[in-house]
């Protein structure tokens, strides 16, 4: 065994040692840690800029709510961009409704499990971890997995809401977004989903870089491609997830590639690509719901509108 090989087996030893310990940190931190840290920011704020906008509950969530999914949606959407997986977000998006339709048929049926996206969350993962499976044991194209993935999740999704037209309703949430009634829980599985987001890319970018550009050469280094590209595909799905009831299942590929797209125009560095992306991400969010809010339309379309005026303004200034 090489010392290359040795140091990359340490570093995943470590790195799977340290999880239960981080998740433990994490609950403490949701439940106990968030809630009074989210009061004091949002009582400050509207001490100092006294508008409803500011001061009300909902535009709270929802401002919460879209500026981490700014954050972490263009994090994981430059590794997906630059390895030409942008279509992956949406087939887990549509998985991910499934799931959504799973849980809120579940809980119409036992009000104690009624946790939608936790199901979604299930969903997604699966639904990652299967796509993985399909591309790596069979001889098929890569897209392959993601178009069976794609239909097959809203298969699932429309199968099983033609039972619960009781709850049709909430499903258009999940399908279309509705930033503007985001309950806390929801903002709170957000934070989670992104500090584990983050903790994960912040302690294996070096290895995700290089699988993005070079995978022989990673594979060469001994590193385990399989393994980081798992990882990347469950990352995803969380994002997916946390972004569902903001953006919808429809729209929510969007907030993964357009700021990165936008970012690429501007740079050729990838570490600076990433931090304009989220830098573009937060301008889709906050103008998205202010125009949103003024215009009277419907937030998640304002925000993808929003990204996508970024990107046509990003590839006008690189011309």
């Amino acid at each position: 065994m090489s010392l290359r090989t040795a140091h990359t087996q340490k570093e995943l030893t470590l790195l799977l040692a340290s999880i239960p310990i981080g998740l433990l940190a994490l609950i403490g931190f949701i439940f106990w840690g968030f809630p009074p840290v989210y009061s004091f920011f949002w009582d400050t704020a509207c001490g100092t800029i006294d508008t409803w906008l500011v001061c009300s509950g909902f535009l709270q969530r929802g401002f919460t709510s879209g500026i981490l999914i700014g954050i972490t949606a263009p994090i994981v959407g430059a590794y997906l961009v630059n390895r030409q997986m942008a279509l992956i977000g949406e087939a887990l998006a549509h998985t991910a409704f499934g799931g959504v339709a799973i849980g809120l048929f579940v809980g119409a049926a036992i009000p104690s499990l009624n946790y939608p996206l936790g199901f979604a969350l299930i969903a997604a993962a699966v639904g990652a971890l299967g796509m993985q499976y399909i591309a790596v044991t069979t001889d098929g194209y890569a897209d392959i997995p993601i178009a069976i993935m794609l239909t097959g999740g809203f298969a699932v999704g429309i199968a099983v809401i033609s039972y619960g037209v009781v709850f049709s309703a909430t499903v258009e949430s999940y399908l279309f977004g509705d930033i503007l009634f985001v309950p806390f829980e929801n903002v709170q599985l957000m934070v989670g989903l992104t500090l584990i987001v983050a903790a994960t890319v912040a302690l294996t970018h070096k290895q995700l870089l290089f699988i993005t550009f070079d995978r022989e050469a990673a594979r060469l280094a001994r590193i385990n491609v399989w393994f980081y590209d798992t990882l990347l595909i469950v990352l995803t799905a969380l994002v997916v997830v946390a972004a569902m009831q903001i953006l919808g299942a429809i729209l929510v590929a969007g907030m993964l590639v357009i700021p990165v797209a936008a970012a690429m125009q501007l740079t050729n560095s990838f570490n600076r690509g990433m931090l304009l992306s989220v830098l573009l991400g937060q301008v889709a969010i906050i103008g998205g719901i202010l125009l949103s809010y003024y215009w009277n339309i419907a937030t998640g379309a304002m925000i993808i509108l929003v990204a996508i005026a970024t990107y046509l303004i990003a590839v006008a200034v690189s011309r």
